[in-house]
């Protein structure tokens, strides 16, 4: 059984050593780094899964025209990625009238690196929450054919169940798959005073390392409403939620959540 931090730790004590749960970024000049230099804390990055893209030929077993669908759901830049990738593999053509629903601004403005972002033609829920997202969606839902793009066995139910039950024509396309990474050594070596999630699969991802473990104390951060539930689903106390209103972003959280810590 792997238990991180100490009975004792808590919010009241300083966090000095975080566990990002995804790739090291490759510019000198992330605001992550700011953090480090701000409050002089240890960042160590690891991710807790991988991707696994879905090739053109596996893809077209599908028997999906993306030409076809009028509006493109999605939660994650993976599934942009992805997105384009497979429509360049296979020289499709996205008419220039596509609408896309994504789940937060963030999502919405990485867009800008394969489109040209129109506001009339991208949408975004106003505070990250699936309930935002699908207001946006309400207002727009007429007579569009909606694409749900997301990972083999990994698409969001509540999405999923949302748009058919507000008489969508819809139709999930699996693009890439999510698989666990293997993080025993990282999580065995060194102890972490908090440990910050990005999706439900990263969550997946521990137990799959670690069957047994135990938050006993660890802070615990989240980015995401389908993450914070896949924690509090799995009986973890947060400390750091986001998006939100004061912190859209995971490093925004992170510096509120250190700032107020400082001041204890």
């Amino acid at each position: 059984m792997v238990k991180i931090g100490t009975k004792n730790s808590n919010a009241d004590k300083p966090a000095k050593r975080i566990l990002i749960s995804q790739p090291k970024p490759e510019s000198d000049k992330s605001p992550y780094f700011e953090l480090e230099r701000k409050y002089s804390v240890e960042l160590i990055f690891h991710p807790f899964i991988k991707l696994e893209p879905i090739l053109a030929k596996e893809f077209r077993k599908q028997k999906i025209d993306i030409s076809q669908y009028s509006a493109v759901v999605f939660t994650s830049r993976n599934a942009i990625d992805h997105f384009f990738r497979l429509c360049e593999e296979m020289k499709t053509t996205i008419s220039q009238d596509t609408k896309y629903f994504c789940i937060t601004e963030a999502v919405a403005l990485y867009l800008q690196k394969f489109i040209l972002y129109r506001k009339r033609k991208v949408f975004y829920g106003a505070d990250g929450t699936n309930k935002s997202m699908f207001d946006v969606i309400d207002k727009h839902k007429e007579n569009e054919k909606f694409l749900y793009v997301c990972s083999e066995h990994q698409q969001d139910n509540e999405i999923v169940n949302w748009l058919k039950n507000n008489k969508c024509i819809l139709h999930l396309a699996f693009m890439y798959r999510t698989i666990s990474n293997d993080i025993k050594d990282v999580l065995k070596k060194d102890k972490y005073d908090l440990i910050c999630f990005f999706t439900p699969s990263g969550v997946k991802s521990l137990f799959d390392n670690f069957p047994k473990f135990k938050q006993n104390g660890t802070l615990v951060g989240a980015f995401g409403c389908n993450t914070v539930k896949a924690l509090e689903d799995a009986g973890f106390k947060l400390e750091i939620k986001a998006p939100v209103p004061q912190a859209p972003s995971m490093v925004s959280a992170i510096d509120k959540f250190l700032s107020a810590s400082a001041k204890k």
